[in-house]
């Protein structure tokens, strides 16, 4: 990795959590390029990191050995038409973190080379994302390697064989956060409702999420058992967790994760 030049195609907050994750870890800020329509966000970021800047694609295409396509969905195609020629010469990594973009869609645009589909989240930005893969073909172990070592470096990726299981993928950590932070703005509300004050409630709903969040993640036991242990028979967890489950909660996210697995579906057919 130390010897290979990264290019990021578009520097939105994605990327820059992306490119501030790798130097964290070691890579050195000499081997990575950043373009954007933006010269203002590029010096910004060449203060902030050190990087390469550059208002040209074309630059990166011509100097790096892995481009990361950081771009919104709705402008991939005219990015890729952009590029095509220079890396059909070069036959660069290409990384696409744009959500709904196919690996198919990508080979059309971009011709016939390594390509990794990614479907990374928010969290992320706070190097605690959890990033889907997919390799498409002509993409070797090396490739593969390069790939976790820049997308690990903002939390765990996992590598899936069927490219549709990204859309379960979407639908379970994708769009996950909102599902929390929905829970958590609710809970808020009910706090004030009670009589807390705002940032109180805020501040106390928060750290119990985050708490809550560590004993999942550190504990050797499933979410199940630890739910199990703070209810005691007859108590005030018990009592809100039969409401919960009285409205079928269970049955509720079931349905919600499968509404945005079909639309991540749709979208990806477009």
């Amino acid at each position: 990795m130390a010897q290979q030049t990264i290019g990021f195609i578009g520097a939105g907050n994605m990327a820059t959590s992306l490119v501030g994750g790798m130097i964290a870890k070691g890579i050195r800020p000499a081997r990575i390029w950043m373009s954007d329509i933006s010269s203002e966000r590029l010096d910004e970021l060449n203060r902030q990191h050190r990087v390469h800047v550059s208002t040209r694609n074309s630059e990166l295409a011509e100097r790096c050995d892995v481009l990361v396509l950081a771009v919104k969905p709705q402008v991939m195609a005219d990015i890729c038409a952009e590029l095509r020629q220079q890396l059909g010469a070069r036959r660069p990594l290409i990384i696409s973190i744009a959500a709904g973009v196919t690996v198919s869609q990508l080979r059309k645009w971009l011709g016939d080379l390594p390509l990794v589909r990614t479907m990374p989240n928010t969290p992320a930005l706070v190097q605690a994302g959890a990033t889907g893969l997919f390799a498409g073909p002509g993409v070797t172990d090396e490739h593969k390697a390069l790939t976790n070592q820049i997308m690990g470096s903002v939390g765990l990726s996992f590598w899936f064989e069927q490219e549709q299981e990204l859309d379960a993928v979407t639908a379970v950590s994708g769009s996950g956060p909102a599902y929390f932070f929905l829970l958590m703005e609710s809970m808020i509300q009910a706090g004030e409702q009670m009589g807390l004050a705002p940032d109180t409630a805020r501040q106390l709903v928060l750290q119990t999420a985050w708490g809550a969040a560590q004993l999942a993640i550190t504990s050797e036991q499933p979410p199940a058992s630890l739910r199990r242990q703070v209810t005691s028979p007859g108590g005030t967890t018990a009592a809100a967790l039969a409401v919960f489950e009285e409205a079928g909660f269970g049955e509720l996210v079931g349905k919600a994760l499968q509404a945005a697995r079909d639309r991540a579906e749709a979208l990806g057919a477009a």
